[in-house]
This record gives structure tokens, sequence and C-alpha cells, in this order.
């Protein structure tokens, strides 16, 4: 496993690299834009071209639009659709290879349990080292994990993914309204009365 992982380092750093995900999403669009009409690329080109036609009409009612700036909002919403698209992708292929990856270490499938297990074991060590050298010397090892890190009744120590979500969504609208509030406040654009009109319009 650290093997495959040394090898494939060079090509992690290069698939994370800003510009590269952007010709990789370029290339994406203009791909399915060759694609023929009657094709499944096809569709999937016309219901996103339906999309940004959509979101950049929402823009144009809330402020004026013109051709130069039709243009910019057409080509980022085309660009932000297809990465948001192949982030999803990438995510869900991640998410089934953990879960291939924990059936071979539970099965033992290949004898990789016990690369798995070192590999991970290695990482949790990592992890744990931080938290261990702020233990009081006066506070038992096993007391101190129990209180932050592994609770007696095995559920996390952190809350439930929704609660998370809900608490990232609000903290991400509060930060966007101050924003808007700075913008609004100290430059020309009317961002808060762009936002009023945008939510009337989405309210219907």
């Amino acid at each position: 496993m650290v093997m495959i992982k040394q090898i494939t380092a060079p090509i992690r750093s290069l698939v994370r690299f800003p510009l590269f995900q952007l010709a990789v999403v370029v290339t994406v669009i203009l791909w399915l834009q060759a694609a023929d009409d009657t094709s499944a690329l096809g569709q999937i080109f016309k219901g996103l071209d339906n999309l940004v036609d959509a979101t950049v009409r929402l823009f144009s009612a809330v402020f004026n639009v013109k051709s130069f700036t039709k243009s910019w909002l057409t080509s980022g919403f085309w660009i932000g659709y297809v990465y948001l698209a192949c982030l999803l992708i990438l995510s869900l292929m991640r998410f089934m290879i953990r879960v291939a990856v924990d059936l071979i270490g539970r099965s033992n499938a290949f004898w990789l349990r016990n690369a798995i297990a070192r590999e991970r074991g290695i990482a949790a060590y990592r992890a744990w080292v931080p938290f261990e050298r702020i233990r009081p010397a006066n506070i038992p090892q096993e007391q101190w994990e129990e209180t932050f890190a592994w609770p007696a009744n095995n559920k996390p120590p952190y809350l439930p993914l929704a609660q998370r979500m809900v608490r990232g969504a609000i903290s991400y609208v509060a930060v966007v309204l101050a924003a808007a509030v700075l913008l609004q406040v100290f430059t020309p654009f009317p961002v808060l009365t762009w936002l009023g009109q945008l939510t009337k319009l989405l309210l219907g």
C-alpha cells in the first residue's frame, strides 16, 4: 500500500493542481459539446445547457446583464456546474474505493489485511500524538481518551452529519450576508438589493 501511494504521489499532486483541474473541466465541456445530440452525452450537454441558460436568465432578472457579462456568466456557470459534477463523481468513487478496501481488510482478501491495518494504524498514531501531548500528567491515558477521543459507548465524539451540515450551511449564509452588508455599505454595488430580488424570484 505504501509503495502504491509513493508511485501515485506525482499523479495525485498533478490532479490537485487548480490549472490542471480547470483544463480537465474545459476538456469535458468540449467533449460533451462535440457529442451527437441524440446520444447520451448529447442529452447531458443539452440538460446542462438548459440549466446554465436558466441560471443566467435568473441573474438577468436580478440585475442588468449585458453581452459581455452574459458571456462571462455563461462560461463561469458551465465551468462551475461541470466542476461540481466531477467532484460528486470523484467523491462517489472515493467512497466506493473506501468501502471496497474495508471489505478487503475485513475478509483478508488477497492477504492485504495486515498491510491495510498497518497503514491505518500509522495514520491513527500520527493523529493521536498531538492529542496526547496536551494530556495532563495527573489524568490517566484511558480516562483522557474516553473523555475526548473514544467514548465508552463507542459513539463518535462529534455531532451527527446532518447537524454538522446544518451548522456549516448557517455559517456560510452568515459569511455571505456579512460580505453583502460590507459591499452594500462600502462599495457602489447594491448587493443586498440583488439578494432580496433573487430571494423573491426563488420564492415565487
